[in-house]
């Protein structure tokens, strides 16, 4: 088996897949493998389909099961190089919307911060639609204070895109800033280097349990609110989804779900 694990790793980087991938295929694999055992070179759709059916009983969700089929499907086309084409379809995926927060609660939540350093994440992650890694990998030259602009490098998909920086933010960040090297990280843990994922997402959880807002958000959730607000802010969507980084159209078009204004304009019978 582990061979196997070894060769899909091999290939995973040679296409440049992020470590965050690889990861993410190898666990899959690794599950995969140990429920076929010992067939691992021979395509079986049935066993995969009792595979992926174990893992919806389980209670995981489409998205993820759609990851244990990918990672099947990379294994025998692109490490294999099995020409046999597994005829299954992808899950459905869930049509929930995004949990939004409102302006005011977001003032709220970051009101409630005492650390200065913590407080300005959330309001950049906010102000400037970031996703928890980028936050983490943001250096001070990917920042342009003159022209309010941000460069995020290999973001996710190994995009580059430019996003806004909040003018509101500039004094605090020149402050941050101030006698840090060009390629030095914004943010930085108390131990020096990178912040982790769960170190920022546990600062955002404080803060919406201090602030008594009762939605179920999390720190994605202020990406999502920068996507809504610049739609009822009237910004075209064409332009929010190259801040966002969105391949597709159709990813940006749910926020304007969230903020529909002719519902929001139609009164109750009751």
């Amino acid at each position: 088996m582990q061979q196997f694990l070894d060769k899909t790793t091999r290939e995973l980087k040679y296409r440049n897949y992020s470590r965050k991938t690889i990861n993410t295929y190898s666990n899959c694999l690794r599950e995969y493998f140990n429920f076929i055992k010992p067939n691992y070179k021979f395509v079986n759709e049935e066993k995969i389909k009792d595979f992926l059916l174990q893992k919806q009983n389980n209670g995981y969700s489409s998205q993820t099961v759609n990851l244990y089929l990918n990672s099947i499907k990379f294994f025998y086309r692109d490490v294999l190089k099995n020409s046999y084409k597994i005829n299954l379809k992808f899950a459905k995926r869930s049509k929930k919307l995004p949990i939004v927060l409102s302006k005011q609660e977001i003032t709220i939540i970051i009101k409630t911060i005492n650390n200065p350093k913590h407080k300005l994440i959330l309001s950049l992650a906010y102000g400037a639609g970031l996703r928890v890694s980028e936050v983490i990998s943001l250096r001070i030259c990917d920042i342009d204070l003159d022209n309010l602009t941000i460069h995020l490098k290999d973001a996710k998909g190994k995009k580059d895109r430019i996003t806004v920086f909040p003018k509101k933010l500039v004094d605090d960040f020149r402050n941050l800033i101030a006698g840090k090297l060009a390629n030095d990280l914004v943010f930085e843990s108390s131990l020096g280097g990178k912040l982790t994922d769960r170190s920022i997402q546990a600062v955002f959880y404080k803060a919406l349990k201090s602030s008594g807002i009762s939605k179920n958000a999390s720190f994605h959730s202020l990406r999502h609110s920068f996507a809504t607000h610049l739609i009822e802010n009237g910004t075209d969507i064409r332009y929010i989804q190259e801040l966002l980084g969105h391949a597709n159209i159709r990813t940006t078009q749910i926020y304007t779900k969230v903020t529909n204004p002719n519902i929001r304009n139609i009164k109750s019978p009751l």
